[in-house]
Order: C-alpha cells, then sequence, then structure tokens
C-alpha cells in the first residue's frame, strides 16, 4: 500500500478535551498525514463534515452536546465513511453498541501513539484500496495513470468527474455502489438535488467506455441502488 494515498486521506477528529485533539492532531501530522480537521462538539462536527467531506472520522463517545453515536448516525446519513471511536468509556457494552452501528474501531483511552496509527491504517487500508492502475473492460481500458480509456479505435480522455466516478466504482469492482456515496465522493454531498448531473455523468462515460452505450455492459445501473463496474479478469 501506497502510504501517500493514506497520507492524503481528510480526517475529522471530534472530542471536547482541547489537549486531546491537539495530541492526537500532532500523531497524525508527525505520521505524514497533511488534512486535519477538528471539532470540540457534534453541532461543529456536523458542520465541518459538510464543509470538508472527510474520509475518516475519529469520534469521542461522549460529547457537551450529544454522543458520538448519534453523532455518526449523522453523519452517515451523506456519507458511508469509516468511523473510529477513541474514547475513556471502555466498558463492554459501549464496545458493542460502536461496533454494532458500523464503527470501524473502538481504541480507549490512554492508548499509545503507534497503536492509535496501527489503527488508522488499518481502517483505511480496509476503506480505501488502491485502485489498479489499468482495469480492463469489455470494450476498452480504463488506464487511470493516463485518465484515458483505451479504446479499439484509439485512447479517450477522461474528465476529472468521469475519472473521479470510474474511480469509485472501480474500487468496488463488481459490487453496487450506492447513488448517495458515488454523489459524495463526486460533489461531497447526498443525491438529493445531483441526481440529474449524475445521470449526465453515467451517460457520457457510457459514451466512452461501452461499445453500445444504448445496452451497457460494463456500467451497469442497479434500479433503486446505484451502480456497478462490471471488470474482465
Amino acid at each position: 500500500m501506497d502510504y501517500a494515498l493514506l497520507h492524503s486521506k481528510r480526517i475529522l477528529l471530534v472530542d471536547d478535551e482541547p489537549e486531546l485533539l491537539a495530541l492526537v492532531s500532532d500523531i497524525l501530522t508527525d505520521a505524514g498525514f497533511g488534512e486535519i480537521f477538528t471539532a470540540a462538539n457534534a453541532k461543529d462536527a456536523l458542520e465541518r463534515s459538510d464543509e470538508v467531506n472527510p474520509e475518516l472520522a475519529i469520534l469521542d463517545v461522549m460529547l457537551p452536546d450529544g454522543d458520538g453515536f448519534s453523532l455518526m448516525r449523522q453523519v452517515r446519513k451523506s456519507s458511508d465513511i469509516p468511523v473510529i471511536f477513541l474514547t475513556a468509556k471502555d466498558e463492554p457494552i459501549d464496545r458493542i453498541s460502536g461496533l454494532g452501528l458500523g464503527a470501524d474501531d473502538y481504541i480507549p483511552k490512554p492508548f499509545l501513539p503507534q497503536e492509535l496509527l496501527l489503527r488508522v491504517y488499518a481502517v483505511l487500508r480496509r476503506s480505501y484500496p488502491a485502485v489498479e492502475p489499468r482495469v480492463q473492460l469489455d470494450y476498452c481500458v480504463i488506464d487511470f495513470d493516463r485518465a484515458e480509456a483505451v479504446r479499439e479505435d484509439g485512447p479517450v480522455s477522461l474528465t476529472a468527474k468521469e475519472f473521479a466516478l470510474l474511480e469509485i466504482l472501480s474500487r468496488n469492482q463488481g459490487k453496487v455502489v450506492t447513488t448517495d456515496a458515488i454523489c459524495n465522493a463526486l460533489w461531497g454531498g447526498d443525491a438529493f438535488g445531483y441526481e440529474n448531473p449524475l445521470n449526465a455523468h453515467i451517460r457520457r462515460v457510457r459514451e466512452k467506455i461501452e461499445r453500445d452505450p444504448s445496452h451497457p455492459v460494463s456500467l451497469i445501473t442497479c434500479k433503486g441502488l446505484g451502480y456497478k463496474l462490471m471488470v474482465c479478469r
């Protein structure tokens, strides 16, 4: 795994203890992470999440205006980002509650800096597997290094949005990616208001990667759910 890919991820830290926020920020910054955002309560965390579209959230369970469990539910309404709970509450019921809600890890305080880093790296690796540089489809090869669809009649360049769309589908090749997840990756929000732009991008991508865009075999619509990319092995 290329650490540069992991270090490029935007991380949101939420805790009402300024010293802890500073400590975790320093640990991540020293390790090479460059985009770290902080919030001291649930309200600010939701606003920050809307602003920066984080790719990992590290949440305290006990917050002055709520709790981390409720905050995770709110964040997950618009983004399926990985979540790590970092908290002094290490009762089994709290751990079960957090993991049962879909959290990716649960780290009790106090913690060792190296343990925190290892857990963060593990969650990011699981959540953001590296994209293969070249992906073979039925009619063309997607060359992510060159941002091109290489067809029988020659290469066709991809726009930034087309590249991002194919990238998220390729990371989950053969699996359904929800419309909300795609819109979040492309515009930083859920599908509301973005249905028409997304449909337009899907149509243009099919014109570039499908032999017959009217009868796609690579970029498949999963009605009521989202889309999936069928890759040739």
